[in-house]
């Protein structure tokens, strides 16, 4: 496959997502500064490449590819049989049920209130709606919290998989906001454990919310 190149800054939670998958396959990249405070991703170039002008964009040697979801599902196929993402169909369909959660729902729950809260943007600041925000982010995180404790380890029981990227990065993003957290202890040591992985201690641990 060679070296990847991964457009990106490393503060998005996106590009960390493949950032992570990466240190996890052992496989070699290298990172472009790429959104807002570095390189446009509005110019022509950057939009051959991804026309929604967001990162991350992956680029190997059969092109660009984006969305990072898609991006994690990608190299997770090409390079680790069923160590991340099994290969049966039923499996592998529920680390992307997870997968697609934490980008259709919970990501989805926290966008007002974290925008407001941990980015200051003064356009976000209507005190109904961040206080709606966080209930809704609290509720989603709730579901997660039951699943964690019906399987007592990772998402979908014993075995680290993809899916466990995705909203290992999420779960970091919730327990850094400036927020009222609920005791949630099934969260609380599924984050411990995730913390003894050094790709997530460099790239979803690291003081970045």
């Amino acid at each position: 496959m060679g070296t990847l190149r991964i457009l990106g800054k490393a503060s998005s939670i996106n590009v960390r997502k493949v950032l992570w998958t990466c240190e996890e396959l052992g496989l070699p990249y290298e990172r472009e500064d790429w959104g807002s405070g570095f390189q446009s991703t509005h110019t022509p170039e950057f939009l051959k490449l991804n026309p929604n002008a967001q990162v991350p964009v992956l680029i190997d040697d059969a092109g660009a590819l984006w969305e990072s979801n898609s991006i994690c599902r990608y190299l997770t196929s090409k390079v680790a049989g069923q160590r991340l993402l099994p290969g049966e169909p039923r499996g592998r369909a529920l680390v992307e049920q997870w997968m697609d959660w934490q980008a259709t729902e919970l990501n989805p729950a926290w966008s007002y209130a974290f925008v407001a809260l941990v980015r200051q943007n003064p356009d976000f600041q209507d005190p109904q709606r961040i206080a709606a925000g966080i209930r809704g982010w609290n509720d989603k995180m709730t579901l997660l919290e039951q699943q964690l404790a019906n399987t007592g380890a990772y998402v979908l029981g014993t075995q680290f998989s993809l899916a466990d990227i995705v909203l290992g990065l999420s779960v970091h993003r919730w327990s850094m906001a400036p927020i009222e957290h609920p005791d949630f202890p099934a969260v609380a040591a599924y984050y411990q454990r995730l913390s003894e992985r050094p790709a997530f201690l460099l790239h979803g641990r690291n003081g970045i919310p």
